[in-house]
This record gives structure tokens, sequence and C-alpha cells, in this order.
């Protein structure tokens, strides 16, 4: 319950929660099956996820009629990464996830102003192409493997949307919920949830949601930023860490 209040706290800034609440839970339970423990967490993420994204809406203005439609999209891709979970392994995919979190890094270090103004950008043509595509492989990529979806996403709306750091995270959280559903819906369509401990895990989630939220809002966008790299590194150590020393985990 501690580490999904830490979770919740984490997530609602920059995301990254699954890197606290999905080893605790596997560690706490080292018996139960993968797949209810994996399950359960996203019933305890989809709570913290709706809170953050409540929270957000009461002083930043979220673009839903530019959100909607992705968040659609985010849901179905998130269901059939999930699906495909089921049958093929992600654990040969571990590898590359350090590398792309690596090039964010760079990317976000090297572009000392990204992210510092607020200035959205015309969503059409090849742009418009660009953000369906990316939140559709972002989506997937959640359903499927997961970790460091936040990242990719912020990036996104950062790059792509031209937003700044304070309402990209809005946003995130925003298509978190739609991925978080689409995998909770899979996993519960298969008996793999454990509702009454899920939702104990949601409402320790969502509690450090709204406390995570609200130091988000008042230290702004350079603050987010900040948490925003400390996630990444510590994402890009512990994925590196899963992949290339298994028995770590």
């Amino acid at each position: 319950m501690g580490a999904a209040f830490f979770a919740g706290f984490i997530d609602s800034i920059v995301g990254g929660g699954g890197l606290i609440q999905v080893p605790a839970l596997f560690a706490a339970f080292p018996g139960a099956a993968p797949a209810q423990l994996l399950g359960t967490n996203k019933l305890g993420s989809i709570c913290g996820t709706s809170s953050a994204t409540l929270r957000y809406l009461t002083v930043v203005k979220i673009a839903w009629r530019r959100l909607m439609p992705a968040m659609g999209a985010a849901f179905l891709a998130a269901l059939a990464g999930a699906s495909l979970a089921i049958r093929v392994s992600p654990a040969a995919f571990r590898p590359g996830v350090p590398v792309m979190l690596g090039a964010v890094l760079v990317y976000v270090l090297w572009q000392r102003d990204l992210g510092s103004q607020h200035a959205p950008l015309e969503i059409h043509g090849r742009r418009w192409a660009l953000a369906a595509g990316g939140i559709g492989l972002i989506g997937f990529y959640d359903g499927f493997f997961g970790p460091g979806t936040g990242s990719f996403l912020m990036l996104l709306f950062i790059r792509i949307y031209g937003f700044d750091f304070l309402h990209a995270s809005a946003s995130a959280r925003a298509i978190n919920v739609a991925t978080n559903g689409g995998a909770l819906l899979l996993f519960a369509l298969q008996g793999s949830v454990h509702w009454e401990f899920g939702l104990a895990l949601g409402a320790s989630n969502a509690i450090g949601s709204v406390v995570g939220t609200r130091t988000a809002i008042k230290h702004g966008s350079r603050f987010v930023r900040a948490i925003y790299i400390a996630v990444v590194v510590a994402l890009i150590f512990k994925t590196a860490l899963d992949a290339f020393y298994p028995r770590s985990q």
C-alpha cells in the first residue's frame, strides 16, 4: 500500500509509477500468478491516473477535442498489446527499452528550452499522422510491456503538440487512463484481477496521485521537467538491470 501511494505520487507528475508498484507486488506475493498481479496492478493504476486527471482539470485546460480520439485509439491499441502479451513474451524486447529511454533523455537534456513554454500547435496533415501513429504505438506498447509509457507520452505532447511540461503531464495522464483501461479489460475478461485488493491499491494510488498533482501544479513546468529527467534516469537503470541481469528482479 505504501508503494502504491508513492507510485501514484510519481506517476501523476511524470509517469513511471509502474517502476515502483509492480516490483512491490511481485516481491510481496511471490507465489501469485503473474497475470493476476499485473491485472490487479492495472486496476490500482487506473484509479491513480483517473484521480490525477481530475485534479489537473481544476487548474489545467485539457484539450479534450484533440485528446478524445487519441484516447479511443490508445484504449484499442493497449487492448491489442495486452492480447499479444498473452501469446508472446515481451522479454525479448527488454534490451531496447533503456536504449529508447536513453535517446529520450539525451534529447530532453540537449533541448534545454523544450517544454518551457505552452504554445499548442495546430494538429493536421503530417503532424496529425505523427501524433496518431505515436499515440497508437505507445498505447500498444503500454498494453504489451509498459515501462516508460508516461515518459514517451510526455515527450510526444511536448514535441508534436507544443505543450509545456505541466500540460503534457496532464494530457499524458488522460491517455494513461485509456491505456490502463484497455489492458484492465483484457485481464478482467480472463479473471486475472483481484478486485478487493486492487481497489485498496487504487485508493492508496489515488491519494498519492492527488498529492503529486498538487505538488506539480504548485511548482510548475520547471519542477516537472526536473522530476521527468530524474525518473527517466531511474527507468533507464531499472530497465537495463531487468534486461541484462534478469536474476536481479
